[in-house]
C-alpha cells in the first residue's frame, strides 16, 4: 500500500464522508418511509427539520467531492513517480484491477450527486416541498454507489505494489495494446471527427428547438464521443506527437495543466445538458441549463479544435 500524504488525505476524507453520509442515509430512509406533507403531527415536524439536516450534509459532501475528484486525479499523477514504469496517472490506474472501475464510478457519482442537487433546489423553491420524498429516495441509491466507491478506493490504494512493474501510457494507449480501449484506434479519423462535430451540431439544433429530452440524450452521447476523439485525435495535437494518446499526461505542468480545464468543461457542459432532461421529467421549465450547457460545451469544442488548427498554422502540415 502507498502511504503518500495525498493518499492519506483522501482516505481520511473518505472516512469522514462515510460517517456523515451514513447519518444522511439513515435520515433519508426515515424520511422516505414516514414523510407526509399533509400531516400536522409532531413527527412530521421533526421529519421536516431532519430533512434540512440531511440535505445540508449531502450538499457539503458534494461541495467537497467535486474538488476532491480533481485532487484524486492529481494524486494518481503524483504517486506515479513511485511505480516502476509509470509515467503518469495512467500507470497507477493500470497498476491494479480496480483503477479503471474506480475512475468510472467516481465520474458517475459526480453526475448522481449533481442530479440530486437539481432535485433539492427544485424542491426547496416550492413551499409544498413536492420532491422531498423523491430526492431522499434518490440519495438512498446514490449512497450505495458512494459506499462502493469508498470501499473500492481503499482496496485500490491497498492493492498497489510499488515493487511491481507497470505499463506506461505509451503502451496502454496505442493501437498495439491489447486493452479494451485499444479498439478506438481502429476508428477512422474522418468518421470520428464527423461524429464529434455532428453530435455538437445536433446539440445546437436541439438547443434552438428547445427539445429537452433530445438535448439531454445528445449530451450523454457527447461524453463518449468527446472522450474518444480526445484520446484518438485532439490529444495528439496537445502533445504534438502523433503516437501519444494518453488522456492523463496533459494534466501535468508540461502542458500547463490544460487537462483540468478540458475535463472540467466537458463535465459541466454535459451535466447541465443532461440536467435539462431531469428537469423535463419533473415537468419543470428551466432554460438556464440549456444556456450553461451550450456555453461549457461550446468552449470545450473551441478549445480542442484550436490545437490542431494552430498546429497547422505554425507547421503547415497535419500530424
Amino acid at each position: 500500500m502507498i502511504l503518500a500524504p495525498e493518499v492519506l488525505a483522501i482516505l481520511i476524507l473518505n472516512s469522514i464522508f462515510l460517517l456523515f453520509s451514513l447519518v444522511a442515509f439513515v435520515l433519508s430512509v426515515r424520511i422516505f418511509i414516514k414523510w407526509d406533507m399533509s400531516a400536522t403531527t409532531q413527527e412530521q415536524y421533526g421529519l421536516e427539520k431532519q430533512s434540512f439536516l440531511a440535505a445540508t450534509i449531502i450538499k457539503y459532501i458534494f461541495a467537497i467531492k467535486l474538488p476532491l475528484f480533481l485532487f484524486f486525479v492529481f494524486t494518481l499523477d503524483k504517486i506515479s513517480t513511485l511505480l516502476t514504469g509509470a509515467m503518469c496517472g495512467a500507470g497507477v490506474v493500470d497498476a491494479t484491477d480496480y483503477g479503471s472501475y474506480l475512475l468510472i464510478l467516481k465520474l458517475m457519482n459526480l453526475y448522481l450527486f449533481g442530479f440530486w442537487l437539481t432535485l433539492h433546489y427544485l424542491d426547496i423553491k416550492s413551499p409544498n416541498l413536492p420532491y422531498t420524498r423523491l430526492k431522499f429516495e434518490f440519495f438512498i441509491v446514490a449512497f450505495l454507489f458512494l459506499l462502493v466507491e469508498i470501499v473500492l478506493e481503499g482496496v485500490m490504494f491497498g492493492s498497489i505494489d510499488i515493487d511491481k512493474m507497470v505499463s506506461c501510457c505509451g503502451t496502454l494507449y496505442s493501437s498495439s495494446s491489447t486493452s479494451a480501449i485499444s479498439g478506438i484506434f481502429s476508428i477512422d479519423t474522418t468518421v470520428m471527427l464527423t461524429l464529434f462535430y455532428g453530435n455538437f451540431l445536433f446539440m445546437v439544433i436541439f438547443y434552438m428547438m428547445r427539445y429537452q429530452y433530445l438535448f439531454a440524450i445528445s449530451n450523454l452521447a457527447f461524453i463518449v464521443v468527446a472522450l474518444i476523439s480526445l484520446i484518438q485525435f485532439f490529444g495528439t495535437y496537445i502533445y504534438e506527437l502523433p503516437t501519444h494518446h494518453c488522456p492523463f499526461c496533459f494534466l501535468q505542468s508540461d502542458y500547463y495543466f490544460v487537462g483540468y480545464l478540458i475535463y472540467s468543461l466537458l463535465f459541466l457542459g454535459t451535466f447541465y445538458g443532461m440536467r435539462v432532461g431531469v428537469v423535463k421529467m419533473l415537468d419543470e421549465d428551466r432554460g438556464k441549463g440549456f444556456k450553461l450547457s451550450m456555453i461549457f460545451n461550446g468552449v470545450y469544442v473551441v478549445l480542442v479544435t484550436a490545437y490542431p488548427i494552430f498546429y497547422f498554422i505554425r507547421n503547415g502540415v497535419w500530424l
